[in-house]
């Protein structure tokens, strides 16, 4: 049943107190999620970052947190739907922190042919977000939007395809237009 939010209801999670799993480190589109589902749940419910989905799901297993929330965009998120031993508790609708282009707030001019880096699912934005003054000469995988802004302000890929709050946190500066992702969340609780 929707409530006034626009929400699914939250199924309750087993008893014990709340605590939300989620992709990490700070700045992800994830750990905004988490927190707007704290606010809808009783108390101040600590988020758990963790370097992947799948390790959240992991901890939920193990009952050291109570609910778990992914991105549906997220390209392996099945496995979390045919599990039987959690279930789907509630699903919602949140924009994500603003997306962009950035690289280090401190670098000079960027060559014809960067480097870019970026968490899978929002690949796509590049060719939205992508001066056309710029042909990517390699283009890799993160973990998180977070760990893409990491490895630009470590010197290891010039430009991150990242949110503002992890360009924030790693001292980077957008060299691009910024757009949010309106997206679904799922939220898993043990069965």
């Amino acid at each position: 049943m929707t409530n006034e939010l626009g929400w699914i209801d939250i199924r309750p999670a087993p008893a014990g107190p709340p605590a939300i799993g989620t992709l990490g480190p700070e700045g992800t589109s994830s750990e905004q999620a988490a927190r707007l589902l704290g606010t809808h749940l009783p108390g101040e419910p600590p988020i758990v970052l963790r370097a992947t989905y799948e390790q959240a799901l992991e901890d939920l297993t193990a009952g050291t947190v109570s609910h778990v929330v992914v991105a549906n965009a997220y390209r392996d998120i099945h496995p979390f739907y045919m599990a039987d031993d959690i279930a789907l508790a509630s699903i919602f609708v949140m924009d994500t922190p603003l997306y962009g282009i950035a690289q280090r707030a401190d670098g000079g001019p960027l060559s014809d042919h960067p480097s870019v880096v970026t968490h899978p699912s929002p690949r796509p934005l590049l060719d939205q977000l992508l001066p056309r003054t710029h042909q990517l000469s390699e283009v890799s995988t993160a973990d998180s939007t977070s760990q893409a802004a990491q490895a630009v302000a470590e010197g290891r890929y010039d430009l991150a395809l990242t949110t503002e709050p992890a360009a924030t946190r790693h001292g980077l500066r957008f060299i691009s237009r910024l757009r949010p992702i309106r997206m679904v969340w799922s939220v898993f609780v043990r069965t």
